[in-house]
């Protein structure tokens, strides 16, 4: 949960708070699930989100095998010194979709690691953009490297913002 206040009437100065849950403790039946089965738990509210959704404004909202999709919210929180949002905003809502789409197809028992990020932003995005939308698909898992693509567009129009690719480290646990 995210919520916008006025500091001081007048000012135009804000701020902004955010919750989140705490990563849970790794119990063997964590461990004993499937990338898919933590992503779908998560939708379902069974497991927390990573706390970096909270932070950005972005949640999750898709998770099936090879595709991962995420929605996020602009905002003048995310401006950098031009007056658009900030870059690293798209960068980290194509590496959690990428990344997301990679998992949906790994053992339990394994993680991945993101080594490679190529982003490609399109359009600008202003503070006051309407939602987009970030659809990753896995091109390849295999059993040391993965590889990914994405794409975030406008849920209000459609158009592409920004896209990107990923190669992952597949890595063994314990």
């Amino acid at each position: 949960m995210t919520t916008y206040e006025t500091a001081a009437p007048g000012t135009g100065v804000r701020s902004r708070t955010h919750t989140w849950q705490p990563r849970p403790e790794m119990t063997p039946e964590i461990l004993g699930m499937s990338g898919l089965e933590i992503l779908r738990a998560s939708l379902k509210g069974e497991l927390p989100g990573a706390s970096m959704m909270s932070t950005l404004g972005f949640r999750l909202t898709e998770a099936a095998e090879g595709f991962a999709a995420f929605e996020g919210d602009p905002g003048d929180h995310l401006l950098n010194p031009m007056g658009t949002v900030h870059g690293g905003f798209l960068a980290t809502l194509l590496d959690s979709a990428l990344g997301s789409a990679v998992m949906t197809l790994i053992p339990a028992g394994t993680g991945y690691t993101t080594v490679q990020l190529g982003v490609h932003m399109i359009r600008p995005v202003l503070a006051d953009t309407p939602t987009l939308r970030c659809e990753g698909t896995a091109l390849h898992v295999g059993r040391t490297t993965a590889t990914a693509e994405a794409r975030i567009t406008g849920t209000h129009d459609g158009k592409l913002y920004a896209h990107g690719t990923t190669t992952c480290a597949i890595l063994r646990m314990g």
